[in-house]
Protein backbone atom coordinates (compact mmCIF):
# COMPACT_ATOMS: atom_id res chain seq x y z
CA UNK A 1 0.00 0.00 0.00
CA UNK A 2 1.11 3.60 -0.34
CA UNK A 3 2.36 5.91 2.32
CA UNK A 4 1.58 9.06 2.90
CA UNK A 5 4.55 11.68 3.02
CA UNK A 6 5.64 12.54 6.08
CA UNK A 7 3.25 15.66 6.63
CA UNK A 8 0.05 13.04 6.80
CA UNK A 9 -0.82 10.16 8.62
CA UNK A 10 -1.06 7.20 7.49
CA UNK A 11 -2.59 4.24 8.17
CA UNK A 12 0.86 2.57 6.71
CA UNK A 13 2.34 5.06 9.69
CA UNK A 14 2.21 2.76 12.23
CA UNK A 15 2.57 -1.00 12.32
CA UNK A 16 -0.22 -1.99 14.50
CA UNK A 17 0.26 -5.60 14.86
CA UNK A 18 2.63 -4.79 17.62
CA UNK A 19 1.72 -1.17 18.63
CA UNK A 20 -1.78 -1.79 19.24
CA UNK A 21 -1.36 -5.32 20.98
CA UNK A 22 1.10 -3.17 23.45
CA UNK A 23 -1.35 -0.40 24.26
CA UNK A 24 -4.50 -2.54 24.87
CA UNK A 25 -1.86 -4.62 27.68
CA UNK A 26 -0.97 -1.75 29.32
CA UNK A 27 -4.48 -0.26 29.35
CA UNK A 28 -5.66 -3.46 30.77
CA UNK A 29 -3.26 -3.30 33.33
CA UNK A 30 -3.49 0.35 34.48
CA UNK A 31 -7.64 0.69 34.86
CA UNK A 32 -8.23 -1.81 37.52
CA UNK A 33 -4.62 -1.29 39.48
CA UNK A 34 -5.80 2.41 39.04
CA UNK A 35 -9.01 1.80 40.65
CA UNK A 36 -7.80 -0.32 43.18
CA UNK A 37 -4.74 1.27 44.29
CA UNK A 38 -3.74 0.18 47.99
CA UNK A 39 -4.80 -3.24 46.91
CA UNK A 40 -3.07 -3.64 43.55
CA UNK A 41 0.40 -1.85 45.18
CA UNK A 42 0.12 -4.57 47.83
CA UNK A 43 -0.12 -7.22 45.37
CA UNK A 44 2.48 -6.08 43.57
CA UNK A 45 4.79 -5.40 46.50
CA UNK A 46 4.20 -8.87 47.33
CA UNK A 47 5.06 -10.26 44.18
CA UNK A 48 8.20 -8.47 43.64
CA UNK A 49 9.03 -9.15 47.61
CA UNK A 50 9.09 -13.06 46.80
CA UNK A 51 11.43 -12.10 43.71
CA UNK A 52 13.41 -10.84 45.74
CA UNK A 53 13.64 -13.34 48.25
CA UNK A 54 14.03 -16.47 45.43
CA UNK A 55 15.85 -14.60 42.68
CA UNK A 56 18.07 -11.72 44.35
CA UNK A 57 21.28 -13.87 43.57
CA UNK A 58 20.05 -14.40 40.14
CA UNK A 59 19.96 -10.50 39.19
CA UNK A 60 23.45 -10.11 40.91
CA UNK A 61 25.32 -12.54 38.66
CA UNK A 62 23.01 -11.39 35.71
CA UNK A 63 24.12 -8.03 35.96
CA UNK A 64 27.76 -9.60 36.46
CA UNK A 65 27.68 -12.26 33.44
CA UNK A 66 26.90 -9.02 31.10
CA UNK A 67 29.46 -6.72 32.40
CA UNK A 68 32.20 -10.01 31.33
CA UNK A 69 30.31 -10.26 28.14
CA UNK A 70 30.48 -6.45 27.68
CA UNK A 71 34.47 -6.79 27.96
CA UNK A 72 34.81 -9.88 26.15
CA UNK A 73 33.04 -8.62 22.92
CA UNK A 74 34.94 -4.45 23.34
CA UNK A 75 38.39 -7.02 23.58
CA UNK A 76 38.05 -9.75 21.32
CA UNK A 77 38.30 -9.78 17.52
CA UNK A 78 34.37 -8.73 17.84
CA UNK A 79 35.45 -4.93 19.25
CA UNK A 80 37.17 -4.32 16.32
CA UNK A 81 33.75 -4.68 13.83
CA UNK A 82 32.80 -1.25 12.75
CA UNK A 83 28.69 -0.44 12.43
CA UNK A 84 28.75 0.54 9.04
CA UNK A 85 30.84 1.37 6.19
CA UNK A 86 34.50 0.91 7.92
CA UNK A 87 35.46 3.66 5.37
CA UNK A 88 32.92 6.64 6.80
CA UNK A 89 33.74 8.31 9.79
CA UNK A 90 31.33 8.13 12.85
CA UNK A 91 27.98 9.94 12.86
CA UNK A 92 29.20 11.86 15.45
CA UNK A 93 32.75 13.42 17.23
CA UNK A 94 32.93 11.68 20.47
CA UNK A 95 32.00 14.67 22.78
CA UNK A 96 28.67 14.33 20.83
CA UNK A 97 28.29 10.97 21.16
CA UNK A 98 29.23 10.40 25.22
CA UNK A 99 26.65 13.25 25.33
CA UNK A 100 23.95 11.61 23.74
CA UNK A 101 24.41 8.39 25.77
CA UNK A 102 25.03 10.35 29.21
CA UNK A 103 21.45 12.06 28.17
CA UNK A 104 19.54 8.82 27.70
CA UNK A 105 21.24 6.98 30.06
CA UNK A 106 20.99 9.04 33.40
CA UNK A 107 18.04 11.38 32.53
CA UNK A 108 16.34 13.89 35.23
CA UNK A 109 16.66 10.61 37.76
CA UNK A 110 20.13 11.46 38.51
CA UNK A 111 19.29 14.72 39.73
CA UNK A 112 16.94 12.87 42.88
CA UNK A 113 19.27 9.97 43.11
CA UNK A 114 22.52 12.30 43.48
CA UNK A 115 20.61 14.42 45.66
CA UNK A 116 19.16 12.05 48.24
CA UNK A 117 19.32 8.37 47.62
CA UNK A 118 22.12 8.31 50.36
CA UNK A 119 19.69 9.56 52.67
CA UNK A 120 17.59 5.87 52.21
CA UNK A 121 21.08 4.39 52.91
CA UNK A 122 21.82 6.57 56.28
CA UNK A 123 18.66 6.01 57.90
CA UNK A 124 18.94 2.14 57.08
CA UNK A 125 22.61 1.42 56.45
CA UNK A 126 24.03 -2.68 55.85
CA UNK A 127 26.08 -4.86 58.17
CA UNK A 128 24.92 -3.75 60.99
CA UNK A 129 26.19 -0.27 60.68
CA UNK A 130 24.54 2.26 63.11
CA UNK A 131 21.40 4.72 61.31
CA UNK A 132 22.50 8.07 60.80
CA UNK A 133 26.52 7.46 61.84
CA UNK A 134 29.69 8.68 59.66
CA UNK A 135 29.82 5.17 58.86
CA UNK A 136 26.85 5.03 57.53
CA UNK A 137 27.36 7.94 55.45
CA UNK A 138 29.50 6.85 53.81
CA UNK A 139 27.67 3.93 52.65
CA UNK A 140 24.66 5.78 51.35
CA UNK A 141 27.22 8.13 48.73
CA UNK A 142 28.89 5.24 47.78
CA UNK A 143 26.30 3.23 47.16
CA UNK A 144 24.37 6.05 45.21
CA UNK A 145 27.70 5.93 43.08
CA UNK A 146 27.11 2.41 42.51
CA UNK A 147 23.75 2.26 41.28
CA UNK A 148 25.11 4.69 38.28
CA UNK A 149 28.02 2.01 37.53
CA UNK A 150 29.23 -0.13 35.13
CA UNK A 151 26.17 -3.18 36.14
CA UNK A 152 23.56 -0.78 35.04
CA UNK A 153 24.94 0.77 32.26
CA UNK A 154 25.99 -2.88 30.88
CA UNK A 155 22.18 -3.47 31.11
CA UNK A 156 21.46 -0.61 28.77
CA UNK A 157 23.86 -1.64 26.12
CA UNK A 158 24.56 -5.38 25.79
CA UNK A 159 21.79 -5.67 23.27
CA UNK A 160 23.10 -2.95 20.99
CA UNK A 161 25.59 -4.94 19.23
CA UNK A 162 23.15 -7.07 17.85
CA UNK A 163 20.50 -4.00 16.74
CA UNK A 164 23.61 -1.81 15.24
CA UNK A 165 24.76 -4.47 13.49
CA UNK A 166 21.54 -5.51 11.31
CA UNK A 167 20.31 -1.85 11.24
CA UNK A 168 24.23 -0.65 9.96
CA UNK A 169 25.46 -3.86 8.64
CA UNK A 170 22.85 -5.90 7.44
CA UNK A 171 20.84 -2.73 6.59
CA UNK A 172 17.50 -4.91 7.67
CA UNK A 173 14.62 -2.47 7.36
CA UNK A 174 13.42 -2.34 10.73
CA UNK A 175 15.22 -2.15 14.14
CA UNK A 176 13.01 -4.85 15.80
CA UNK A 177 13.95 -7.49 18.95
CA UNK A 178 12.98 -10.05 16.44
CA UNK A 179 14.44 -9.12 13.28
CA UNK A 180 17.85 -9.06 15.42
CA UNK A 181 17.01 -12.84 16.80
CA UNK A 182 16.21 -13.83 13.25
CA UNK A 183 19.62 -15.72 12.80
CA UNK A 184 18.81 -17.36 15.95
CA UNK A 185 14.76 -18.74 15.44
CA UNK A 186 14.97 -18.49 11.76
CA UNK A 187 12.25 -16.94 9.27
CA UNK A 188 9.17 -18.60 10.40
CA UNK A 189 9.24 -17.20 14.06
CA UNK A 190 10.29 -13.86 12.99
CA UNK A 191 7.85 -13.01 10.56
CA UNK A 192 5.71 -15.03 13.06
CA UNK A 193 3.88 -14.69 16.32
CA UNK A 194 6.49 -15.78 17.95
CA UNK A 195 8.45 -12.48 16.52
CA UNK A 196 5.60 -10.47 16.97
CA UNK A 197 5.49 -11.91 21.13
CA UNK A 198 9.04 -10.11 21.25
CA UNK A 199 8.29 -6.54 20.00
CA UNK A 200 4.75 -6.79 22.28
CA UNK A 201 7.27 -7.45 25.17
CA UNK A 202 9.64 -4.66 24.06
CA UNK A 203 6.79 -2.30 23.66
CA UNK A 204 4.91 -2.68 26.72
CA UNK A 205 7.91 -2.31 28.95
CA UNK A 206 9.28 0.58 27.18
CA UNK A 207 5.41 2.45 27.82
CA UNK A 208 4.87 1.66 30.75
CA UNK A 209 8.36 2.85 31.95
CA UNK A 210 8.42 5.77 29.83
CA UNK A 211 4.39 7.12 31.59
CA UNK A 212 6.91 5.76 35.04
CA UNK A 213 9.58 7.91 34.09
CA UNK A 214 7.43 10.95 33.22
CA UNK A 215 5.27 11.11 36.28
CA UNK A 216 8.39 10.05 38.56
CA UNK A 217 10.52 13.15 36.88
CA UNK A 218 7.71 15.56 37.54
CA UNK A 219 7.87 15.94 41.13
CA UNK A 220 11.42 17.07 40.87
CA UNK A 221 10.00 20.43 39.08
CA UNK A 222 7.12 20.74 40.65
CA UNK A 223 8.30 20.61 44.53
CA UNK A 224 11.22 23.14 43.72
CA UNK A 225 8.57 25.56 41.68
CA UNK A 226 6.05 25.87 44.43
CA UNK A 227 8.93 26.33 46.88
CA UNK A 228 10.23 29.74 44.71
CA UNK A 229 6.69 30.65 43.89
CA UNK A 230 5.14 29.36 47.40
CA UNK A 231 2.67 27.59 45.40
CA UNK A 232 0.49 24.19 46.57
CA UNK A 233 1.88 20.72 44.97
CA UNK A 234 -1.36 20.02 43.28
CA UNK A 235 -3.01 18.10 40.06
CA UNK A 236 -3.33 21.25 38.39
CA UNK A 237 0.48 22.30 39.07
CA UNK A 238 1.92 19.14 38.00
CA UNK A 239 -0.49 18.84 34.53
CA UNK A 240 1.16 22.20 33.92
CA UNK A 241 4.97 20.74 34.12
CA UNK A 242 4.16 17.67 32.62
CA UNK A 243 2.48 19.63 29.38
CA UNK A 244 5.56 22.11 29.29
CA UNK A 245 7.84 18.64 29.27
CA UNK A 246 5.88 17.33 26.39
CA UNK A 247 5.74 20.55 24.31
CA UNK A 248 9.85 20.58 24.82
CA UNK A 249 10.33 16.61 24.33
CA UNK A 250 8.05 16.29 21.25
CA UNK A 251 9.79 19.38 19.30
CA UNK A 252 12.96 17.82 20.05
CA UNK A 253 11.89 14.25 18.97
CA UNK A 254 10.19 15.97 16.20
CA UNK A 255 13.44 18.12 14.96
CA UNK A 256 15.38 14.65 15.35
CA UNK A 257 19.02 13.29 16.55
CA UNK A 258 20.97 16.26 14.65
CA UNK A 259 19.07 19.29 15.25
CA UNK A 260 17.02 18.18 18.68
CA UNK A 261 18.57 15.57 20.60
CA UNK A 262 22.20 16.20 19.94
CA UNK A 263 21.93 20.19 20.42
CA UNK A 264 20.19 19.51 24.11
CA UNK A 265 22.79 16.94 25.21
CA UNK A 266 25.46 18.84 24.63
CA UNK A 267 24.36 22.15 25.96
CA UNK A 268 22.85 20.07 29.09
CA UNK A 269 26.38 18.78 29.54
CA UNK A 270 27.50 22.55 29.18
CA UNK A 271 25.31 23.27 32.40
CA UNK A 272 25.61 20.63 34.50
CA UNK A 273 29.40 20.96 34.27
CA UNK A 274 28.61 24.94 35.28
CA UNK A 275 25.66 24.03 38.29
CA UNK A 276 28.66 21.52 40.07
CA UNK A 277 31.32 24.50 39.64
CA UNK A 278 28.71 26.55 40.74
CA UNK A 279 27.55 24.38 43.90
CA UNK A 280 31.42 23.89 44.79
CA UNK A 281 32.21 27.64 44.27
CA UNK A 282 28.89 29.14 46.52
CA UNK A 283 28.92 26.08 48.53
CA UNK A 284 31.09 24.01 50.70
CA UNK A 285 33.45 23.25 48.23
CA UNK A 286 36.05 21.81 50.02
CA UNK A 287 34.34 19.22 52.01
CA UNK A 288 32.56 18.48 48.77
CA UNK A 289 35.95 17.75 47.10
CA UNK A 290 36.81 15.68 50.14
CA UNK A 291 33.76 13.88 50.24
CA UNK A 292 33.75 12.75 47.12
CA UNK A 293 37.07 11.59 47.13
CA UNK A 294 36.73 9.68 50.41
CA UNK A 295 33.07 8.37 48.61
CA UNK A 296 35.38 6.76 45.74
CA UNK A 297 37.88 4.91 47.81
CA UNK A 298 35.02 3.68 49.91
CA UNK A 299 32.96 2.46 46.74
CA UNK A 300 36.26 1.00 45.25
CA UNK A 301 37.14 -0.79 48.51
CA UNK A 302 33.21 -2.37 48.46
CA UNK A 303 32.44 -3.00 45.04
CA UNK A 304 32.82 -6.73 45.71
CA UNK A 305 30.87 -6.26 49.07
CA UNK A 306 27.82 -3.77 47.48
CA UNK A 307 28.29 -6.05 44.02
CA UNK A 308 27.28 -9.81 45.21
CA UNK A 309 25.25 -8.48 48.54
CA UNK A 310 22.51 -10.86 49.32
CA UNK A 311 22.43 -11.05 52.73
CA UNK A 312 21.59 -14.58 53.14
CA UNK A 313 22.63 -15.46 56.56
CA UNK A 314 19.68 -12.09 57.33
CA UNK A 315 22.53 -9.86 59.39
CA UNK A 316 20.46 -7.48 61.22
CA UNK A 317 17.26 -8.04 59.13
CA UNK A 318 17.16 -6.86 55.81
CA UNK A 319 18.36 -3.33 54.89
CA UNK A 320 17.79 -0.91 51.62
CA UNK A 321 20.78 -1.96 49.98
CA UNK A 322 19.37 -5.83 49.72
CA UNK A 323 16.19 -5.05 48.42
CA UNK A 324 16.77 -2.00 46.51
CA UNK A 325 19.66 -3.39 44.46
CA UNK A 326 17.80 -6.03 43.24
CA UNK A 327 14.61 -3.70 42.27
CA UNK A 328 17.37 -1.13 40.69
CA UNK A 329 19.05 -4.10 38.41
CA UNK A 330 15.29 -4.75 37.40
CA UNK A 331 13.99 -1.63 36.51
CA UNK A 332 16.91 -0.91 34.83
CA UNK A 333 16.20 -4.09 32.57
CA UNK A 334 13.01 -2.55 31.46
CA UNK A 335 15.32 0.33 30.03
CA UNK A 336 17.13 -1.93 28.17
CA UNK A 337 16.51 -2.77 25.27
CA UNK A 338 15.22 1.08 24.62
CA UNK A 339 19.08 2.52 25.16
CA UNK A 340 20.02 -0.44 23.28
CA UNK A 341 18.08 0.08 20.26
CA UNK A 342 18.46 4.26 20.42
CA UNK A 343 22.28 3.44 21.06
CA UNK A 344 22.31 1.31 18.12
CA UNK A 345 20.79 3.80 15.83
CA UNK A 346 23.27 6.32 16.86
CA UNK A 347 26.35 4.70 16.49
CA UNK A 348 26.55 4.27 12.59
CA UNK A 349 30.64 4.37 12.11
CA UNK A 350 31.44 3.08 15.40
CA UNK A 351 32.92 -0.10 16.25
CA UNK A 352 31.67 -2.05 18.58
CA UNK A 353 34.38 -1.50 21.31
CA UNK A 354 33.48 2.24 21.20
CA UNK A 355 30.07 1.47 21.56
CA UNK A 356 30.40 -0.36 24.65
CA UNK A 357 33.19 1.11 26.32
CA UNK A 358 31.51 4.58 26.07
CA UNK A 359 28.42 3.56 27.23
CA UNK A 360 30.18 1.66 30.56
CA UNK A 361 32.17 4.51 31.27
CA UNK A 362 31.26 8.52 30.52
CA UNK A 363 27.64 7.94 32.29
CA UNK A 364 29.04 6.04 35.08
CA UNK A 365 32.03 9.12 35.47
CA UNK A 366 29.29 11.94 34.97
CA UNK A 367 27.14 10.09 37.55
CA UNK A 368 29.80 10.10 40.21
CA UNK A 369 30.58 13.72 39.82
CA UNK A 370 27.05 14.28 40.38
CA UNK A 371 26.61 12.25 43.20
CA UNK A 372 29.15 13.67 44.93
CA UNK A 373 28.67 17.46 44.57
CA UNK A 374 24.80 16.98 44.93
CA UNK A 375 25.33 14.58 47.57
CA UNK A 376 28.15 16.11 49.49
CA UNK A 377 26.36 19.20 49.47
CA UNK A 378 23.36 17.34 51.45
CA UNK A 379 25.69 15.66 53.95
CA UNK A 380 27.46 18.68 54.89
CA UNK A 381 24.15 20.55 55.87
CA UNK A 382 23.29 17.64 58.04
CA UNK A 383 27.00 17.41 59.07
CA UNK A 384 27.06 20.67 60.71
CA UNK A 385 23.53 20.62 61.95
CA UNK A 386 21.65 23.23 59.86
CA UNK A 387 19.04 20.57 58.26
CA UNK A 388 17.57 17.33 59.52
CA UNK A 389 17.78 16.10 56.26
CA UNK A 390 17.37 12.15 57.53
CA UNK A 391 14.16 12.90 59.30
CA UNK A 392 12.61 14.98 56.39
CA UNK A 393 12.82 12.07 54.15
CA UNK A 394 11.34 10.28 56.41
CA UNK A 395 7.97 12.85 55.75
CA UNK A 396 8.50 13.72 52.37
CA UNK A 397 11.80 12.57 50.10
CA UNK A 398 11.09 15.44 47.52
CA UNK A 399 10.77 18.06 50.06
CA UNK A 400 14.26 17.62 50.90
CA UNK A 401 15.61 18.89 47.52
CA UNK A 402 14.24 22.46 47.69
CA UNK A 403 15.58 22.45 51.24
CA UNK A 404 19.10 21.40 50.73
CA UNK A 405 19.27 24.04 47.86
CA UNK A 406 17.83 26.66 49.79
CA UNK A 407 20.84 26.16 52.18
CA UNK A 408 23.31 27.53 49.74
CA UNK A 409 24.08 31.95 49.24
CA UNK A 410 22.17 32.26 46.55
CA UNK A 411 19.03 29.60 46.72
CA UNK A 412 16.78 30.89 44.15
CA UNK A 413 19.49 30.99 41.34
CA UNK A 414 20.45 26.97 42.43
CA UNK A 415 17.03 26.26 42.21
CA UNK A 416 16.23 27.53 39.07
CA UNK A 417 19.68 26.46 38.04
CA UNK A 418 18.60 22.47 38.91
CA UNK A 419 15.24 23.07 37.62
CA UNK A 420 16.39 23.87 34.04
CA UNK A 421 18.94 21.01 33.88
CA UNK A 422 16.43 18.37 35.26
CA UNK A 423 14.08 19.72 32.81
CA UNK A 424 16.59 19.55 29.97
CA UNK A 425 17.53 15.90 31.49
CA UNK A 426 14.25 14.78 31.26
CA UNK A 427 13.52 15.59 27.74
CA UNK A 428 16.45 14.31 26.35
CA UNK A 429 14.94 11.16 27.96
CA UNK A 430 12.07 11.09 26.82
CA UNK A 431 12.48 12.39 23.29
CA UNK A 432 15.37 9.41 22.70
CA UNK A 433 12.17 7.29 24.08
CA UNK A 434 9.71 8.41 21.59
CA UNK A 435 12.40 8.57 18.87
CA UNK A 436 13.36 4.91 19.65
CA UNK A 437 9.99 3.95 19.82
CA UNK A 438 8.69 5.95 16.40
CA UNK A 439 11.48 4.03 14.82
CA UNK A 440 10.61 0.41 16.22
CA UNK A 441 7.31 0.70 15.36
CA UNK A 442 7.43 2.85 11.68
CA UNK A 443 7.23 1.30 8.30
CA UNK A 444 10.00 2.84 7.24
CA UNK A 445 12.97 1.38 6.22
CA UNK A 446 15.40 2.53 9.44
CA UNK A 447 18.53 1.64 7.58
CA UNK A 448 17.72 4.16 5.43
CA UNK A 449 15.50 7.18 6.81
CA UNK A 450 14.41 8.57 10.35
CA UNK A 451 11.11 7.52 11.79
CA UNK A 452 8.23 9.52 10.89
CA UNK A 453 8.12 13.09 12.85
CA UNK A 454 4.31 12.64 12.62
CA UNK A 455 4.27 9.31 14.41
CA UNK A 456 7.03 10.07 16.82
CA UNK A 457 4.19 13.03 18.16
CA UNK A 458 1.98 10.26 17.96
CA UNK A 459 4.20 8.34 20.29
CA UNK A 460 4.85 11.52 22.64
CA UNK A 461 0.83 12.12 23.00
CA UNK A 462 0.67 8.10 23.91
CA UNK A 463 3.05 8.47 26.88
CA UNK A 464 1.35 12.12 27.90
CA UNK A 465 -2.19 10.23 28.24
CA UNK A 466 -0.82 7.68 30.15
CA UNK A 467 1.26 9.62 32.49
CA UNK A 468 -1.43 11.91 32.84
CA UNK A 469 -4.14 9.57 33.85
CA UNK A 470 -2.03 6.99 36.10
CA UNK A 471 -1.28 10.35 37.92
CA UNK A 472 -4.44 11.72 38.18
CA UNK A 473 -5.93 8.42 39.62
CA UNK A 474 -2.47 7.87 42.00
CA UNK A 475 -2.10 4.73 39.58
CA UNK A 476 1.68 5.05 39.19
CA UNK A 477 3.70 3.36 42.37
CA UNK A 478 1.93 0.00 40.97
CA UNK A 479 2.90 0.53 37.77
CA UNK A 480 6.37 0.90 38.73
CA UNK A 481 6.59 -2.01 40.56
CA UNK A 482 5.09 -3.83 37.70
CA UNK A 483 7.71 -2.15 35.61
CA UNK A 484 10.26 -4.07 37.92
CA UNK A 485 8.75 -7.06 37.31
CA UNK A 486 8.68 -6.58 33.50
CA UNK A 487 12.51 -6.76 33.60
CA UNK A 488 12.14 -10.48 34.11
CA UNK A 489 11.33 -11.47 30.39
CA UNK A 490 13.78 -8.61 29.30
CA UNK A 491 16.55 -10.23 30.82
CA UNK A 492 15.93 -13.95 28.72
CA UNK A 493 15.62 -11.31 25.32
CA UNK A 494 18.77 -9.90 26.58
CA UNK A 495 20.71 -12.79 26.15
CA UNK A 496 19.29 -13.64 22.85
CA UNK A 497 20.43 -10.76 21.24
CA UNK A 498 23.96 -11.24 22.83
CA UNK A 499 24.01 -14.14 21.26
CA UNK A 500 22.56 -13.03 17.85
CA UNK A 501 25.23 -10.83 17.56
CA UNK A 502 27.88 -13.23 18.51
CA UNK A 503 26.48 -15.61 15.95
CA UNK A 504 26.00 -12.96 12.88
CA UNK A 505 29.41 -11.76 12.98
CA UNK A 506 30.55 -15.62 13.01
CA UNK A 507 28.86 -15.65 9.78
CA UNK A 508 29.65 -12.36 7.92
CA UNK A 509 33.52 -12.90 9.29
CA UNK A 510 32.96 -9.46 10.32
CA UNK A 511 35.84 -9.26 11.93
CA UNK A 512 37.60 -9.27 8.92
CA UNK A 513 35.12 -7.87 6.54
CA UNK A 514 34.09 -5.08 8.46
CA UNK A 515 36.79 -3.59 9.98
CA UNK A 516 38.95 -0.48 9.96
CA UNK A 517 41.74 -1.79 7.80
CA UNK A 518 44.06 1.30 6.99
CA UNK A 519 43.25 4.92 8.80
CA UNK A 520 43.64 6.49 5.77
CA UNK A 521 40.55 4.65 4.25
CA UNK A 522 38.48 6.40 5.82
CA UNK A 523 36.41 9.38 4.51
CA UNK A 524 34.38 11.98 5.41
CA UNK A 525 30.58 10.74 5.76
CA UNK A 526 28.51 12.20 2.62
Amino acid sequence: MRQKKDGGVSAKLIDYRIFLPSLIIIIAICIPFSLNESDSLELMNNLFNQIVESFKWGYIWYTIILVIAGLYLSFSKYGNVVLGDPTEKPRFNLFEYASILIAMGLGSTIMRTGMIQWTAVANDPPFGVEPGSTEALMWGNSYSMFMWSFQVFAIFVMAAPAMGYILHVRKRPFMRISEACRVIFGDHFTDGVGGKILDVIFLVSILSGAAVTLGLGTPIITYNLADIFNLEINFMLTFIVTLVWVCLFSISAYLGIEKGIKKLSTLNMYLAGAFALFIIIIGPGVFILDYFTDSVGFLVSHYIDLSLYTNSLDMKGTTHIESHTVFWFAYSATWAMLHSVFAAKISRGRTIREMILTYLLAPTLISWVATGVLGGLGVHRFLIGELTVLDIVKEDKMAAIPAILNSLPLPTIAIVIFIIIATIFLTTTLDSTTYTIASYTGTKNMSKAEPSKSLRIIVAGVITVLALLLMRVGGLPPLEVLSGIMGIPIIAIQFLTIYAAKKMMDQDKAWINNVRKDKNQVIKRG
